[in-house]
């Protein structure tokens, strides 16, 4: 019998699932996720499962992890201090594809060097002017991000301004041309600053998550779910962090096709903080052409095709003052519920919800709270946000008494985009508990939060409600309006070409809207979904049928909704994949672009030939590297010819080699 252990450190929960043979699932359990230390909601997840399943730890014979870390930390802004060498560009280039955004005032330079498109090097590079912003910044940040001008075609000046890096700083770097082989200078200057923005974090979760299943006596090797779904080594997803972007929404769809053998549905799964929609069709999920976007960011990471929005559990409720009727939004930010955080400080919570209730105004601050996060590194935060962080010490506030002007609420915002700091308030969890459909939390606490959000005023000066159950059912209501939208929103975006309008405009539209709720007068319109919906996610008992009821489809609720990222976490396969190009810099001559750099050949045979071999060498070897077994190779070869004078002339070729196999279990 082979054992094998998911693992999924979601926003909220940490979840853990057996499963015996890749046939049937024997135990799944829940904790806790314990953001300033993962692996404590890792280990009792894990523990939790093995005693429910009453089978011992060594028997465990593989063990994978899937996370939305990555994705949450760049949803929410998180993430290290990094700097961004940028070599062979134009300044004017750091703001294409919201690249100077993405640096968030972190250090960048523009340097001389960079190739040609045939891979010749353009200028040299500038190795002084780096030298000196390293020893400026080598003690402010936790890595560097370096991107040459067509390092793909050839990247000795990334290697050696990587070289450099660890010389003089010995701090990671995160290099384009090893994250992705495809062209678009700013485009992979934008991974290489996310990725190494998250090595820090994600190596401490893997190192810990490690030391946790060793600890309790899993000595199986770990495995990490990629964006794409696929299985890589733990040691790989270190050194590739932006990898995992999207790993948990990945392993989900792996779940979900696992789970009810559906081959075209749309897959929604709700977690804490965000709601991620994606297609299954033909039993696959597709990959995303244009690289994995997230947020705000878009990248060159091959991952599945979903679109991710700030919607979860956790979602922040915001109140809308505007119009006479008022209302709520939620997101995109998570906050920690208010029912939550009065299971941690009780006294404090109930304390100060009770005073800003016997208080004759409403408060800009009420049922919000504030607590540091331990154990993360404070380097180069300001002077007023480190004496932010000194005032709130490690304790749990009530915010209006850690605010005490208005120019702190920036300083408050970075701590939180720092991971620092978290702040609690009212969200659709509290909700839930209010409206008895949830209470595993401090309910008494939801209410009070719930009704200090009623007496808010509208645009009309009326109050927003006299019932706190009423305010909980309307961010429900808000909440099941927001997923429909993400659900059309991926649909229509399947159909964009049929429509030519934004899949966003489309959702929104009166017609839409109207359709869905039935409308019948002199027009009869009836619009939804014409394909079922798989709900993930432990909330989604709670949430979803109303979703399905609003979209008039198939709502498909499998037994393990809760823990379908734990399931797809460890039923994947372990697939690399590695492409190359060919071009022809001049007639007769083949060039073939080397991570050593580019060779060349007369014969356009013998090149392609010499690129598919040193693909499939690579493919394989990290297949190998990765623990799989029975591997298969596929190749795709794409040549790009032009007519000229009556006879087809090559111009480029692309060599892509997938190397795929089931992970070796532990004997």
């Amino acid at each position: 019998m082979a054992l094998l252990l998911g693992v999924d450190t979601g926003g909220t929960y940490t979840d853990a699932v057996l499963i015996r043979d890749e046939e049937a699932v024997i135990a799944s359990a829940k904790a806790l996720t314990t953001r300033h230390d993962l692996a404590i909601g890792v280990g009792a997840a894990v523990r939790a499962a093995l005693d429910a399943a009453a089978v011992e730890a060594g028997d465990v014979a593989l063990a994978s992890l899937s996370t939305t870390l990555a994705t949450n930390a760049l949803v929410e802004g998180q993430g290290g201090r990094v700097a961004l060498i940028y070599i062979g560009f134009r300044e004017r280039d750091l703001e294409a594809h919201g690249l100077a955004e993405a640096l968030k005032g972190d250090p960048s330079i523009v340097l001389a060097g960079g190739h040609n498109h045939a891979g010749g090097e353009a200028v040299p590079l500038d190795e002084t002017a780096l030298i000196a912003f390293l020893e400026t910044h080598k003690d402010q940040v936790s890595g560097f991000a370096v991107a040459s001008q067509f390092a793909t075609r050839n990247p000795a000046h990334e290697l050696r301004a990587a070289a450099l890096i660890a010389e003089v700083t010995g701090k990671p770097v995160s290099a384009s041309h090893q994250l992705s082989a495809k062209l678009n200078g700013p485009k992979r200057a934008m991974t290489a600053v996310l990725n190494a923005r998250l090595i820090g974090m994600i190596d401490r979760l893997i190192g810990r998550a490690e030391d946790t299943l060793v600890d309790l006596g899993i000595t199986a090797p770990l495995m990490v779910v990629r964006g794409d779904g696929a299985l890589i080594s733990s040691a790989q997803a270190r050194a590739r962090p932006i990898e995992t972007i999207l790993s948990g929404p990945a392993a989900s769809i792996v779940g979900a096709r696992w789970m009810t053998g559906a081959d075209f549905a749309l897959v929604s799964d709700i977690g804490g903080t965000t709601t991620d929609v994606a297609l299954l069709k033909d039993g696959r999920p597709a990959i995303d052409p244009a690289g994995a976007r997230v947020g705000p960011y878009r990248t060159m990471v091959e991952a599945v095709a979903m679109r991710t929005s700030g919607l979860g559990g956790d979602s922040e409720v915001h109140f809308i003052s505007e119009g006479l009727q008022g209302g709520v939004t939620l997101g995109p930010k998570r906050v920690v519920p208010v029912s939550l955080i009065a299971v941690d400080a009780a006294e404090i919570v109930h304390g100060a919800l009770d005073a800003q209730l016997r208080s004759v105004t409403p408060g800009e601050h009420d049922a919000r709270f504030v607590r540091a996060v331990p154990g993360i590194s404070a380097e180069g935060v300001s002077a007023r946000e480190s004496d932010l962080l000194e005032r709130i010490g490690d304790g749990v506030h009530a915010l209006a008494d850690i605010l005490r002007a208005r120019i702190e609420h920036g300083a408050l915002k970075r701590l939180v985009e720092r991971g620092l700091v978290q702040v609690a308030g009212v969200t659709p969890s509290d909700a839930s508990h209010v409206l008895g459909r949830v209470m595993e939390w401090d309910a008494g606490a939801a209410r009070k939060a719930m009704q200090l959000l009623a007496r808010r005023r509208t645009g009309s000066g009326n109050i927003l409600s006299t019932s706190e159950d009423d305010v909980a059912q309307m961010i429900v209501d808000r909440l099941t309006h927001q997923t429909s939208l993400a659900l059309l929103e991926t649909a229509f975006a399947e159909e964009e070409q049929e429509f030519g309008e934004a899949p966003e405009v489309l959702a929104r539209h009166v017609l839409m809207q109207r359709g869905m709720a039935g409308h019948r007068g002199l027009v009869r319109l009836e619009t939804g979904l014409s394909v079922p919906v798989v709900g993930l996610g432990a909330s989604a008992p709670s949430y979803y049928p109303a979703v399905g009821e609003r979209l008039g489809c198939e709502m498909i609720l499998p037994d393990y909704a809760g823990v379908a990222n734990a399931i797809g976490a460890v039923v994947g396969r372990v697939t690399m994949r590695a492409a190359g190009t060919v071009t022809s810099p001049s007639e007769g001559k083949f060039r073939v672009h080397l991570a050593g750099g580019p060779q060349d050949f007369s014969d356009q045979d013998a090149a392609l030939t010499m690129l598919e071999t040193v693909l499939r060498d690579r493919a394989s070897a990290e297949a190998l590297a990765a623990g799989a077994e029975d591997i298969q190779v596929n190749v795709t070869c794409d040549l790009r010819t032009a007519g000229i004078e009556g006879r087809e002339v090559f111009v480029e070729g692309t060599i892509t080699v997938e190397a795929a196999g089931r992970p070796r279990v532990a004997g």
